[in-house]
């Protein structure tokens, strides 16, 4: 197999990867990563399916980046789009069907599950270099367009922004502050701070090497 399509590989089994652990995290019920927090208040207070919400809201983005940098859209960015969304969708009901109840422990097992789940996708997906997600971009393009900080400062700001919002629409939705854990909570602040380290060993250790075999 060549490396360019072993490259499509990686960003195809990166995307569904991604969006199986975000049915694991969605489970646990501790919290998801920033944007997924967004998605998650969106969708309470939208009568329109996850996925189908989840492509909307990507094609919004994807409109930014046309404008301000397209180079940042690749292959990755239009799968990631396109499927993410349904396939977190159908990860998270099946989970439910599969295990209606669970308590600490199960929850806890379903956070390391997506946590791992999660680091390898990005692993793949990153190392493969074929397009970011539209809200990755939107980080990156404010960056290094405008300069109005660094990097990890903007993507600090977005992900602030954005839990911040998810937090507000699901209230607003009529949930209560006990179900507020199915969008922030402890595994929002260990995808924000601590998933690096565990991403990084995925891409020397199984990524890398997978391309370069």
């Amino acid at each position: 197999m060549d490396k360019k399509t072993k490259r499509i590989l990686m960003s195809v089994i990166g995307v569904v990867v991604c969006g199986i652990s975000v049915g694991f995290f969605k489970r646990a019920t501790f919290g998801v990563d920033p944007f997924q927090s967004l998605m998650s208040g969106l969708d309470a207070v939208l009568p329109i399916s996850f996925g189908t919400l989840y492509v909307i809201a990507n094609v919004c983005l994807l409109m930014f980046s046309v404008i301000n940098d397209r180079h940042r859209i690749g292959i990755a960015t239009v799968v990631n789009l396109l499927f993410l969304g349904y396939i977190a969708d159908f990860s998270h009901k099946f989970l439910l069907d599969v295990f209606p109840e669970l308590g600490i422990v199960g929850r806890a097992v379903m956070l390391i599950i997506g946590i791992v789940a999660m680091c390898l996708a990005s692993a793949f997906y990153f190392t493969a270099d074929l397009g970011v997600s539209t809200y990755d971009a939107v980080s990156l393009i404010i960056t290094e367009k405008w300069h109005p900080a660094s990097f990890k400062v903007c993507r600090i700001v977005s992900d602030l922004i954005c839990v911040v919002l998810g937090v507000v629409l699901f209230l607003l939705s009529g949930q209560s502050l006990s179900a507020l854990g199915e969008i922030v909570g402890v595994g929002t602040i260990i995808t924000a701070f601590f998933m690096g380290p565990l991403i990084e060993y995925f891409n020397v250790h199984v990524a890398q090497p997978f391309l370069n075999k």
